[in-house]
């Protein structure tokens, strides 16, 4: 079996790694002579970190998708003489032709507010699609689709997938008000990522000056919901951090900021928070008993370190994700329903603030609840936990194997 993948990436969001891994994961478990394409937006960030021999990266940037691969996509739907001359010039191609499926991993697609990134949404699949190549939809956010645009794109290639994978009941919800009969209900796929032993945490002595033990909090801020927080109030969105980081301060715990999405060597803000997170550390008066974590880390190692967190607060969904995988009681600053239908397969749905008009008293006071009842969270998450990983496990084989 050959699969393509696009929408995830190692490089910059670690939830898209764990997604990407997860998959090739399950793929080789199935047939250990898989090998797959990723169309990657950070191509060369992506080779660097590429440890799979059985994994081609080829670039799948939105200029290099949009124009070329599309065009000539579209060339090899209408020419069909063509075809041997470009599958022979266009390594792009030639993968989506011989692909057994293509395997689209965006996080959220063709959903309201987000009309800007249908055109990318849609860039993302057609070539598959004009080749004759199946695609797969893994599990994802989608809708609703009220906006008239959204809608229409929507019903038009939606259909065309031979499965999308739902990420939870809200955007299944959304999905049969379209009228759609291709779907099915999952779970996200960073839940079937798999620790490996050998992948450790760094130590939060290494991470925090002065630091020799006691409790820690991760705060793992988020570019997206800075600027959606910043849109509504101008320079809001350093301060509630600060306050928040001072407010666990007083509480009696240590704090170290995680970026959840790192693109090394980059000072682009796309998919990647560190820039964020260091300015949110510079950005502290008293820095006793504040940590950053500065580098890239693997998707395992991240998860390790968020493992030995008390409580993870966090903006990044991928961050809740990895949180409610190890059981560290989440407290999410959220803009979606993403969050909150992953938070409902634990019943913990009131962890979600929705970023719309966040204030510090109404954090800090939502961190003080958790903190109290942080046993009782962390006793639940493990109680549901068995299944959501079972389910995950489950939906990449059928991802696999649907149609």
């Amino acid at each position: 079996m050959h699969y393509s993948i696009i929408g995830s990436a190692l490089s910059g969001n670690k939830g898209a790694s764990a997604m990407l891994e997860s998959s090739i994961a399950s793929a080789l478990a199935l047939d250990s002579s898989s090998t797959f394409t990723l169309f990657s937006m950070y191509p060369d960030e992506d080779r660097r970190l590429n440890e799979f021999q059985q994994l081609e990266i080829l670039d799948g940037s939105p200029a290099k998708l949009g124009v070329v691969i599309n065009s000539l996509a579209l060339l090899y739907f209408l020419l069909p003489p063509l075809r041997p001359l470009i599958r022979r010039s266009s390594r792009s191609i030639r993968a989506l032709a011989s692909s057994d499926r293509l395997i689209d991993q965006m996080g959220i697609s063709f959903s309201d507010g987000r009309e800007k990134f249908l055109i990318y949404n849609v860039a993302a699949i057609l070539p598959a699609l004009l080749v004759g190549t199946k695609v797969v939809k893994a599990s994802q956010a989608m809708g609703p689709f009220t906006n008239p645009l959204n809608r229409l794109v929507s019903k038009i290639f939606l259909p065309r997938m031979t499965s999308i994978t739902t990420r939870g009941r809200i955007t299944h919800s959304f999905t049969d008000q379209l009228g759609l009969t291709n779907t099915v209900l999952g779970v996200d796929s960073a839940f079937a990522l798999k620790m490996d032993p050998k992948d450790k945490a760094p130590t939060f002595a290494s991470l925090i000056p002065g630091y020799t033990k006691g409790s820690v909090v991760g705060v793992s801020p988020s570019v997206v919901v800075r600027n959606k927080v910043e849109a509504q109030q101008p320079g809001s969105y350093l301060p509630l951090m600060q306050d928040l980081i001072k407010h666990i301060r007083a509480a009696g715990y240590a704090v170290v900021v995680i970026p959840h999405s790192v693109r090394t060597g980059q000072t682009k803000t796309q998919n990647n928070d560190l820039p964020l997170c260091r300015e949110i550390y510079d950005s502290i008066a008293d820095t006793t008993g504040v940590g950053l974590l500065s580098e890239e880390l693997s998707s395992q190692r991240l998860r390790a370190l968020i493992a030995n967190c008390h409580i993870l607060v966090t903006s990044r969904f991928h961050a809740m994700v990895s949180a409610l995988a190890v059981a560290t009681p989440p407290l999410v600053i959220g803009w979606s329903h993403k969050y909150e239908e992953v938070l409902e397969l634990f019943e913990l749905q009131d962890l979600a603030l929705p970023f719309k008009g966040v204030t510090s008293a109404k954090l800090n006071t939502t961190f003080d609840e958790l903190d109290k009842r942080a046993a009782a969270v962390k006793k639940q998450i493990l109680k549901y936990l068995p299944r959501v990983v079972a389910r995950a496990d489950e939906q990449a084989v059928e991802l696999l194997t649907v149609g």
